[in-house]
C-alpha cells in the first residue's frame, strides 16, 4: 500500500495546479450547461461525464509523458496523420456533401489528429535544428504546416483547417519568423480574399453573406446566428437563469449542447456570467504563456505557447460565429462543448502544458 500510494503521489504531481482548477471549473460549468440544453437528457448527460473522465484519464497520462519522449512522437504521428489525411480524400465517408471520416470499424475523423500532430511535428523540427536556424528551416516548416492544410481544406472542412493553419502559424512565429514576412504574407492574404472567393464553395459563400446580413434568409442559413443572438442578448445583465431560458427550453437554439452552447449559456447566465467565463479563459491562456516562458529548452516553449494561443482562437472564433461577428465554421467552444473527440484532444494538449511545466529537462534528439 504505501508504494502504490508513492506512484500516485509522484502521476499527481505532474499536474499543474492552476491549470487543473482552471480545467475543472470550465468543466463544471459545461456540466451544468449541457444539462440544461440536453433538457436534462440522462443520455446526454451521462455521455457528457463519461467524456469528461475518459479526458481527464488522457491529461493525467499525458502529464506524466516527459517532454522529450513527447518531442520523438512528433514525426511518426504526423506521418500516420497524413497518411490517413490522404486515405480520407481516397477511400473516406461522405456526409453531408463532406468527406472527412475513414471507416477503422468506428467512424474516425484523422484532422482531429492533426491539431497535435503538427505543432508536435514542427516543435521537433525546430528543437532539433535549434542552433542554426535560417530561412529555408521556415520554408520546410511551411511546407509541413501546407501539406495538412491543404488535404483538410480539400474535404472541404474550412473551420478544422484554419484551426490547423493557425496552429502552424503560431509555432512559425514562436520559433522566429520574421515580422516582415508575416506582415507580406497578411498584405498578400488580404489582397487575394477577390480571388478566393471564386475558389469557395457555395455554402461557404452563402455562410460569409448571411454573417453580413443574417435577416436575408432567417429561416435558412441566418436561422443559427439569429437565434443565438437574440437568446444572448434576451440574458441580459444577470441572465434568466440557469434552465430557464426561454430560447433554449423551446428548442430555437440549434445545436445548442456542440457549436451554440454558449449561446446557452449567455441567455442563462447574463453578461455577467459571459466576462466570468471570458476571464476563465483568459486565465488559461495566460497560465500556459508563463509556463512557455519558464520552459526551459525550445520544444517546451513551443508547444506551450502554440496549445495556449489555440486555446485562445477557438474559444474567440466560436464565440465570435455565435454572436454574430464571424462566419458559422462548426468550432466547438473548448471544454464547454459536448463531443468526446474534441475534449480528449484538447484536454490532451493541457496534459502537454502541464508536462512541460512540472519536467525540466529535454534532452535533444
Amino acid at each position: 500500500m504505501p508504494h502504490t500510494s508513492h506512484w500516485i503521489v509522484r502521476r499527481l504531481s505532474h499536474l499543474d495546479g492552476v491549470l487543473l482548477l482552471l480545467v475543472l471549473l470550465l468543466l463544471g460549468i459545461s456540466l451544468a450547461v449541457i444539462t440544461s440544453a440536453s433538457g436534462q437528457s440522462p443520455a446526454r448527460i451521462s455521455g457528457h461525464l463519461i467524456n469528461i473522465s475518459l479526458a481527464l484519464g488522457v491529461m493525467l497520462v499525458m502529464a506524466n509523458v516527459p517532454p522529450h519522449i513527447l518531442s520523438r512522437v512528433g514525426p511518426p504521428l504526423y506521418v500516420a496523420g497524413v497518411i490517413l489525411l490522404i486515405g480520407v480524400a481516397l477511400f473516406g465517408e461522405v456526409r453531408n456533401g463532406s468527406r472527412r471520416w475513414l471507416n477503422l470499424g468506428f467512424a474516425f475523423q484523422p484532422s482531429e489528429l492533426l491539431k497535435l500532430a503538427l505543432p508536435l511535428m514542427l516543435a521537433w523540427y525546430f528543437q532539433r535544428n535549434e542552433g542554426a536556424l535560417h530561412g529555408r528551416h521556415f520554408a520546410i516548416g511551411a511546407v509541413l504546416l501546407m501539406i495538412p492544410f491543404a488535404l483538410i481544406l480539400r474535404q472541404p472542412d474550412l473551420g478544422t483547417a484554419l484551426m490547423i493553419g493557425a496552429s502552424g502559424f503560431y509555432l512559425l512565429f514562436f520559433a522566429g519568423l520574421s515580422w516582415k514576412l508575416i506582415l507580406g504574407a497578411a498584405t498578400l492574404g488580404a489582397a487575394s480574399l477577390p480571388v478566393l472567393w471564386h475558389f469557395m464553395h457555395d455554402y461557404q459563400q452563402r455562410r460569409v453573406l448571411t454573417l453580413l446580413d443574417p435577416t436575408s434568409d432567417p429561416l435558412g442559413a441566418g436561422y443559427h446566428i439569429l437565434q443565438s443572438s437574440i437568446a444572448i442578448g434576451s440574458g441580459g445583465l444577470f441572465g434568466k437563469g440557469w434552465m430557464e431560458g426561454s430560447q433554449t427550453q423551446l428548442d430555437f437554439i440549434p445545436e445548442r449542447t456542440t457549436d451554440f452552447v454558449y449561446a446557452v449559456f449567455g441567455e442563462e447566465f447574463g453578461y455577467v456570467g459571459v466576462v466570468f467565463l471570458v476571464a476563465l479563459y483568459l486565465a488559461l491562456v495566460a497560465r500556459g504563456l508563463v509556463i512557455a516562458a519558464r520552459a526551459p529548452t525550445l520544444f517546451g516553449r513551443l508547444m506551450a505557447g502554440t496549445l495556449s494561443l489555440n486555446l485562445f482562437t477557438y474559444a474567440f472564433v466560436n464565440m465570435g460565429m455565435v454572436s454574430g461577428i464571424l462566419p458559422v465554421v462548426g468550432v466547438p467552444l473548448p471544454l464547454m462543448s459536448y463531443g468526446g473527440t474534441a475534449l480528449i484532444t484538447l484536454l490532451l494538449g493541457v496534459g502537454i502544458l502541464m508536462s512541460v511545466a512540472t519536467h525540466r529537462q529535454l534532452n535533444k534528439s
